[in-house]
């Protein structure tokens, strides 16, 4: 996916509403193809960064390129870029037909090449027969769908889509989140996403940007953004982590195993960062289906800790318990939990951390 010129490029991008500075110099680089998405908690500059690449809020100082021409300074209908909005801003006194055709219109082109082109968009979004309804005849799913066509109609070099799918309940967000991705591969369009839904950014990307406070904590793969969070906010952020505080005791060069000392013993760990030393403060990132549990007895395992059963719940294809070490607890997920073993609270279980664990310097 790597192009000698990004479709789009975000350079030093400065926000303040009055004497509240939203964004705090936002860079990044979409290729052409790609879906990224600006995720974050509610606040934290993700929508006005989307907004600022669409024209309908003007950053305080940076510049947003498309395809190597500075648009930073043109408005919205200039800029060769669609917006679908969380409310879908649907005329509700158009049918579907009219409502996809609209930008077409504007752009005065003939008739009968507009009803081809609508007709080619309802076939793209699966609403064929469906162009003579009015919009209030038509499903949440259905005008988010219309909303798409309409903001593809012209064919812009980069899609927006803010929050799209926010107003559906959750088996339809599934639905048309997939829906979105199959439509963005097949045509191949550059899309930016936002969303304040992990799960959601983590299933529909290729990359993600993460936000807080204005600033961009990490840009990545969803593979390396669960996997190798670059920060605790990271990784706290995106699943459930249970974090552990340690000191690398040793590193055993010819190995690669480190030796880490917690409260409750000792863990080796494979050494993959060479920016921590012996002697370095470290927090564990532990995610709960990483971790395996066991009846107290029976033979010792490396990398284990004693603890109780604090709490469980059994939900057909997940067991989730809660165990509890001294004043710490940490939380263990088992899937599809029929074939092990199962733990009541009280029980004394062992809990082992397996070796490949990321580990982020204090």
């Amino acid at each position: 996916m790597q192009t000698t010129t990004p479709m789009l490029e975000l350079v030093d991008i400065y926000k303040s509403f009055g004497d509240v500075e939203v964004l705090k110099g936002i860079s990044a680089k979409i290729d052409k193809g790609e879906l990224l998405t600006f995720v974050g908690p509610s606040g934290c500059g993700k929508t006005t960064l989307l907004r600022i690449v669409g024209g309908f809020t003007t950053a305080t100082s940076g510049q947003v390129i498309l395809d190597g021409e500075d648009i930073g300074k043109l408005p919205p209908n200039m800029r060769n870029t669609k917006m679908v909005f969380q409310s879908y801003a649907l005329f509700p006194h158009m049918n579907v037909r009219k409502n996809i055709g609209f930008g077409l219109k504007l752009q005065k082109w003939p008739k009968q090449k507009i009803d081809t082109r609508v007709e080619e968009l309802l076939s793209l979004v699966h609403m064929e027969g469906l162009g003579d309804r009015t919009i209030d005849r038509i499903s949440g799913g259905q005008q988010q769908r219309v909303a798409l066509a309409r903001a593809l109609a012209l064919e812009p070099k980069v899609l927006l889509l803010d929050e799209p799918l926010s107003n559906l309940d959750a088996n339809l967000r599934v639905v048309m989140r997939e829906e979105i991705r199959n439509i963005q591969e097949r045509i191949a369009i550059t899309t930016i996403f936002v969303t304040h839904d992990q799960y959601e950014a983590m299933s529909i990307s290729d990359r993600l940007l993460v936000l807080h406070e204005g600033v961009i904590q990490q840009i990545g793969s969803p593979i390396d953004i669960y996997e190798r969070p670059a920060n605790e906010f990271i990784a706290g952020f995106v699943g459930y982590v249970n974090f552990l505080e340690g000191t690398v005791d040793a590193i055993d060069e010819k190995t690669n195993i480190s030796s880490v000392i917690t409260e409750y013993g000792k863990l080796e760990l494979d050494h993959d960062q060479e920016d921590i030393k012996v002697g370095d403060k470290v927090l564990l990132v532990i995610r709960p289906e990483t971790v395996s549990l066991s009846p107290s007895h029976g033979t010792e395992r490396p990398n284990t800790f004693h603890g109780t059963v604090e709490s469980q719940m059994y939900a057909g294809n997940l067991a989730k318990y809660t165990v509890k070490f001294g004043d710490k607890e940490m939380v263990v997920d088992h899937y599809n939990p029929m074939g092990s073993d199962k733990f009541s609270k009280y029980d004394k279980v062992k809990v082992t951390v397996p070796r490949a664990i990321h580990v982020l310097k204090r």
